[in-house]
């Protein structure tokens, strides 16, 4: 069984300390500075996970002014181009300060609140959905990318590159995404018989559709002929769902596979009410397949109640096969310092898997850790209330509540442990990856963490 790779519970144990002596407890951790710098090592990695859960435990305590101090102690002796340790401070370090940013411009903006006459609160924006009718879905390949919905102002394309670029780099310099994908995939081929002639996949958050090609070249080999393949993909950027709806139209056409792509736009902000497409309907002898990976934990709040209604309303549909993959950290705790803890242990050991797999001067390793990841932490640290979308939990609590909504566990089969097998030895070559079937799923993690996992229901 995976094991927590740091001892956290000691964090729990500290007697309560004067504030005035948190100078004096950096000290004896932190090396003093000679005019030409350091004049001794930087602290291990154990100093530094312990001054940032002080720094933590200073927020949480409102000890504002002495967190200010450790997190500038803490940026000081940190780089997002150091080792892993040095890496990891950076982005905490980074999120950290942030956090205390919030809080100070809380409480200035609560004390300016008390002189001043405000109107109603707003309701909270409703999600909207706009399905793309389905004569244009199956003619997407025939409309230029530029004649798309210009939904979006052109001043978020920078950022949408960015953001695609990284997710490609994750993809390929880490083992996650591919191997939430792969076990999905082996899932539903497993849930649909080989002489079913029609296919749905609802698939929430596509991204770009990396999923899919691999499946589309398993069912178009393990029958003929092959059967209809048509994916609904839900988004938030209209572009984005046509040019991926492209490129699997024409991957299907080199197959010669019959496909049809939906796509699905969601307006609006993804943590609001959660709302199945009224247009989604099935053919007739149609096997559905829900493919929620790495998603279902953007729909929960500060209760699930949002997060049982959608899965309710799956289970309505009375799919073949639900597949979901999720991280395995509880950063959906009530408790800021809990939370923060949970997510130090997470991301040192995922620090920890790209400094052993790629090489020093890795741009793709700095892209992803700054971009990806860091604003990851920025999200669990820095934001609360509605405004925080990274809500990970571990696997026992999406059992709960898959169980609670009248789904049962579809044990994933030894097959699918020797794909993700053979995905690390050919790809992501290192001892310290590890996989482990528990509870009729399959865990991957690093040394002794587990970091990612991928079930299966029905």
């Amino acid at each position: 069984m995976f094991m927590a790779s740091f001892n956290s519970s000691n964090h729990d144990q500290q007697e309560e300390e004067d504030p005035s002596s948190d100078l004096q407890y950096h000290h004896q951790l932190i090396p003093e500075p000679s005019r030409g710098g350091f004049t001794s090592p930087l602290p291990n990695a154990i100093h530094m996970r312990q001054l940032l859960i002080r720094c933590a435990e200073l927020i949480s305590r409102s000890d504002l002014s002495a967190a200010h101090r450790l997190v500038s102690i803490l940026s000081s002796n940190s780089s997002p181009y150091g080792d892993s340790t040095e890496r990891l401070v950076h982005q905490f370090a980074k999120a950290l300060s942030l956090r205390l940013n919030n809080c100070c411009y809380g409480a200035s903006t609560a004390a300016t609140a008390t002189t001043i006459t405000t109107g109603a609160a707003s309701a909270p924006a409703m999600m909207m959905m706009m399905m793309i009718p389905p004569a244009a879905a199956v003619n997407v390949a025939a409309t230029p990318a530029n004649h798309h919905s210009n939904i979006n102002a052109d001043t978020d394309q920078p950022e949408k590159a960015l953001d695609q670029s990284c997710y490609l780099s994750l993809n390929q310099i880490t083992p996650f995404v591919r191997f939430s994908h792969l076990t999905a995939n082996q899932a539903i081929l497993e849930a649909i018989d080989e002489g079913q002639q029609a296919i749905h996949i609802l698939d929430f958050d596509i991204m770009h559709g990396l999923q899919w090609p691999p499946l589309m070249q398993a069912l178009a080999e393990r029958s003929y002929p092959p059967p209809m393949l048509r994916i609904t993909a839900t988004g938030h950027d209209l572009n984005i769902l046509h040019r991926t709806g492209d490129r699997l139209l024409t991957f299907a056409q080199s197959l010669g596979l019959r496909f049809q792509f939906h796509p699905l736009l969601l307006l609006g902000n993804s943590n609001d009410d959660p709302v199945i497409p009224p247009a989604l309907a099935l053919l007739p002898d149609e096997a559905l397949a829900v493919n929620c990976v790495l998603y279902l934990h953007r729909l929960l709040k500060d209760d699930s109640r949002g997060l049982r209604l959608f899965l309710h309303k799956i289970k309505a549909l009375n799919p073949k096969v639900v597949t979901i993959a999720e991280r395995e950290a509880n950063h959906n705790h009530p408790l800021f310092l809990q939370r923060f803890v949970e997510a130090l242990d997470h991301y040192t050991a995922v620090f920890d898997s790209l400094e052993a797999t790629l090489p020093p001067n890795s741009r793709e390793r700095l892209s992803v850790e700054q971009v990806w990841f860091g604003r990851e932490i920025v999200d669990i640290v820095a934001a609360e209330g509605d405004k925080r979308r990274e809500r990970h939990e571990r696997y026992e609590s999406w059992e709960v509540m898959l169980r609670s909504s009248g789904f049962t566990n579809v044990p994933l089969s030894p097959f699918a442990l020797s794909q993700a097998k053979l995905l690390l030895r050919l790809h992501y070559p290192s001892e310290g990856y590890q996989l482990q079937i528990r509870n009729d799923s399959l865990f991957l993690g690093w040394r002794n963490r587990a970091l990612f996992s991928v079930s299966s229901w029905h």
